[in-house]
């Protein structure tokens, strides 16, 4: 199916309720519950626009309380806004994207690929300010998301390697902080050590509309929907000013190799690797013969979904408030 663009939801600019989803816990920053309430007090006083803070009190109450806080801006022509990183953008988006309710971001997390590849301030200070100005200005633009099986994604989804990383990634930020060099360090650590591989069973539809089947040998299947993040470690992003998404498969490698790997994802080469092989396309599907389901990573969340999936981009984009065009959108 063919994304469709459908016409921008119709909001009040000037009296829309604001509807916030705050993760406390995101990205080790200040700006929680209680700064955001103090914010928001002093940016809208009584009598102008009606506003809700909305903390989970525990991380996993946040897709129900996304559910509820959707259907509330449903009944009252709400507006929707995220704080945290980019695992609980998605689960805040998983629960609206199919309904036209405009989305505001609060980048708050430790990578910050979706916020910053559409302009989005990741200051506290001035990330509310923005927010607010784009509603008043009825500010959106459509953005493209990924759709895995029945998940949604902004940034990425992965199998194998990368979410057994992200496991591990965890467990050391709870020992030892939630900082980007905490994040990868415990990448690096993670990568250096003795992985099992996967026989992927693929079928490829090209943007061009071709169809292809194969069978590869990968530690990594990924698949990526930001072109900044692809940027970053040298993979194309084409496809993604194509309405398609850019994928990559890593073959098993030793300890040396793997070595030689990291080392080109840091100076931006990945994609020259030989171990490596990057393609683009509008729908992929995904069988592990065998196996009824497998671990996935979405936006920095492991789930476990059922195969065969399908991975293609949604049929509905979604619509961000105050994106900015930037150097990385280029």
């Amino acid at each position: 199916m063919k994304p469709v663009q459908p016409a921008r939801p119709a909001i009040d600019a000037r009296t829309a309720p604001l509807h916030l989803i705050v993760n406390p816990r995101a990205g080790g920053r200040r700006g929680g519950p209680d700064e955001l309430t103090r914010q928001l007090t002093e940016a809208l006083p009584p009598g102008t626009r009606r506003w809700h803070v909305h903390p989970p009190r525990s991380p996993a109450e946040l897709p129900a309380l996304a559910a509820r806080v959707v259907a509330r801006a449903r009944s009252d022509g709400g507006v929707i806004v995220a704080a945290g990183g980019d695992g609980t953008l998605n689960t805040v988006v998983q629960a609206l994207w199919e309904h036209p309710i405009p989305f505001g971001a609060l980048p708050r997390g430790t990578f910050n690929f979706f916020g910053r590849q559409h302009g989005l301030p990741t200051d506290t200070d001035a990330a509310l300010p923005h927010l607010l100005a784009a509603i008043e200005a009825g500010d959106m633009r459509p953005v493209q998301l990924g759709r895995i099986g029945d998940r949604i994604f902004l940034v990425n989804a992965s199998l194998g390697l990368y979410p057994e990383l992200l496991e591990e990634r965890e467990e050391m930020k709870r020992r030892h902080g939630r900082s980007q060099w905490i994040a990868r360090l415990a990448g690096l650590a993670s990568l250096m050590r003795p992985r099992r591989s996967w026989r992927l069973h693929l079928t490829r539809t090209d943007l061009d509309g071709q169809r292809h089947r194969e069978q590869r040998e990968a530690s990594t299947l990924f698949i990526g929907n930001n072109p900044l993040q692809l940027r970053e470690v040298g993979l194309s992003d084409a496809a993604l000013h194509q309405g398609g998404l850019g994928a990559l498969t890593l073959a098993p490698v030793g300890r040396a190799g793997m070595l030689g790997l990291i080392l080109q994802g840091l100076i931006g080469r990945l994609g020259r690797a030989q171990a490596v092989q990057d393609f683009a396309f509008s729908r992929l599907d995904i069988d592990l013969p065998g196996r009824r389901q497998v671990r996935i990573a979405i936006d920095g969340e492991r789930i476990r979904l059922p195969l065969p999936l399908r991975v293609e981009v949604a049929p509905r984009p979604l619509w961000l408030l105050g994106a900015r065009d930037t150097a990385d959108s280029a």
